[in-house]
């Protein structure tokens, strides 16, 4: 079984991957000021990033607030 440390770390790594294709689907707004679905999934990445970050404070044990 994995420590809670390594599932931390493999979720802060998620969250970089989450974070980098929130940066493209931001970019490719500014490419295409028409692109809905960009800003559409830009939101939704968002979200799944704030849930990563909050993910990896509770298993490191740290606050989440």
């Amino acid at each position: 079984m994995d420590s809670l440390d390594e599932i931390a770390n493999a979720v802060a790594s998620l969250e970089r991957r989450v974070s980098d294709a929130m940066y493209e689907a931001a970019r490719a707004q500014l490419r295409d000021v028409d692109a809905p679905e960009a800003q559409a999934l830009e939101r939704r990445l968002a979200k799944v990033r704030r849930s990563l970050v909050k993910a990896e404070q509770l298993l490191r044990g740290t606050s989440a607030d």
